[in-house]
């Protein structure tokens, strides 16, 4: 393949996709958009049954920003002949199965997509960009978008005994096990670990002979999705949360934790009413223990299995569990992906490797300043929580499509959050003009 590009993808995940399916209809910009896997194929390993998204189906991938797309989920509904059957069966959130069918039905349609293609490394001349790697002969780029999604995090007390009997959730609905007979310990009280212990309670794995979830949470703490904290997931804040000192920032993402990464209301409920029954109506359940506030810092290997070490922070005493099966629903964190090992020292980074985003999502580097580089899903450090949710995708897309062209090809300027994150002459007239147009139209309507 040879190709001379306006913008070349690297990673093919919801974000990329988005962007792709928002530039589709634009044909003086020649992009295409790199995958290393064959297919698309989002989180299959968290795949569980009945699990729900966490973000509104709305919020899809060009709605907020092109609600005439071809590529957006109600689209996909009408062209799967499901509208008024999704409709009627009125569910609160959509199936995470169902938005993954949706995601891949996108993909299936764009051109611009380029699957079985690994872009090994990036190099930079005064040509601009060049693509090589496997799949790919010589591809050349005056810019280049990178969203190669988040890496499975692995606590340093068992990088040594990742294996059959300790995986991650990233890989937990793909990876055949069985617990029969097994002591299970889940590590992590978020979402994932939420799932994955009513999946192992309900004997979907076999029955095991005991489970023990540990979270270092002080208790299962809800995700926080209530309409006022919800306006974190809006263009106006991230505007103003980017305007921030570097210094300022890092401990306003940590207060938003609740935001995206906590147990969704329905499944605590869910969980409540399943240990409900557990405990007192039905005498024929695995025994299990759910251990909060306890922070494991140390795993050993022994003859009677996998000994954990941690600290109680309730009454700071040390504990232990002895187990046979570890499945760590430990999150993700950010890497820059090592096809960028070429050109990463000439990228400006902060002291946790995140790359200082500017507002159209480009990292400052010391190349030429009409070669750009954007990155996806990198920004938690300059544009905030919203960063990693699907919430914004839309939007950033546009925000990177708008910078790319140099043009105003979409609206990125929908009216300003009710709360005020500061005060100035320029909020307030922005404010009062989205105001007067609502007026204008309401009046005319």
């Amino acid at each position: 393949m040879n190709d001379n590009l306006d913008l070349a993808g690297i990673g093919i995940g919801p974000f990329n996709l988005s962007l792709a399916a928002l530039l589709s209809p634009i044909s003086h910009c020649r992009a295409r958009f790199f995958e290393r896997r064959d297919s698309f194929n989002w989180h299959p390993g968290m795949m569980l049954p009945g699990t729900q998204m966490q973000t509104s189906y709305l919020k899809d991938l060009v709605t907020p920003v092109d609600p005439s797309s071809p590529y957006g989920f109600l689209s996909y509904l009408v062209k799967k002949g499901r509208f008024y059957r999704f409709i009627n069966a009125e569910y609160p959130r959509v199936r995470r199965v169902e938005f993954a069918d949706y995601l891949r039905w996108v993909a299936e349609q764009l051109p611009n997509l380029h699957f079985g293609a690994s872009v090994e490394s990036v190099e930079f001349d005064r040509n601009g960009f060049k693509l090589s790697g496997d799949g790919l002969h010589e591809v050349r780029s005056g810019h280049l978008v990178v969203a190669t999604g988040m890496r499975p995090n692995i606590p340093t007390w068992v990088e040594r005994y990742v294996g059959e009997q300790c995986l991650h959730s990233h890989h937990y609905v793909t990876t055949d096990f069985s617990v029969t007979g097994k002591r299970v310990a889940i590590i992590g009280g978020g979402q994932s670990g939420a799932e994955i212990f009513l999946d192992l309670m309900a004997g979907k794995r076999g029955r095991a002979d005991e489970i023990n979830w540990i979270s270092r949470r002080p208790n299962l703490e809800p995700l926080d999705e209530t309409a006022f904290i919800n306006e974190y997931f809006t263009p106006d804040y991230v505007r103003h949360f980017h305007k921030l000192p570097e210094q300022r920032k890092p401990p306003i993402v940590s207060s938003h934790k609740l935001t995206g990464d906590g147990v969704s209301p329905a499944t605590l409920q869910v969980l409540s009413q399943y240990l409900y029954d557990t405990d007192f109506l039905n005498s024929d359940t695995t025994p299990y223990a759910i251990l909060p506030h306890r922070e494991v810092h140390l795993m050993g290997r022994e003859k009677g299995g996998y000994h954990l070490h941690m600290r109680n922070g309730f009454n700071n005493d040390d504990e232990s569990v002895v187990t046979d099966m570890i499945i760590l629903a430990t999150g993700y964190h950010y890497q820059l992906p090592s096809c960028l090992n070429s050109i990463v020292d000439r990228l400006d980074l902060d002291k946790e490797g995140f790359p200082r985003l500017r507002e159209d999502y480009t990292v400052a580097w010391d190349g030429p300043e009409q070669y750009r580089i954007y990155l996806q899903n990198a920004g938690r450090n300059s544009h905030g929580v919203a960063d990693a949710q699907l919430s914004l995708a839309a939007w950033r897309s546009a925000i990177i499509i708008n910078s790319l062209l140099e043009n105003p090809v979409y609206d990125v300027n929908p009216c300003p959050t009710a709360l005020q994150w500061v005060r100035s002459a320029d909020d307030q007239i922005e404010r009062n003009g989205c105001t007067l147009e609502a007026e204008k139209i309401y009046r005319v309507g």
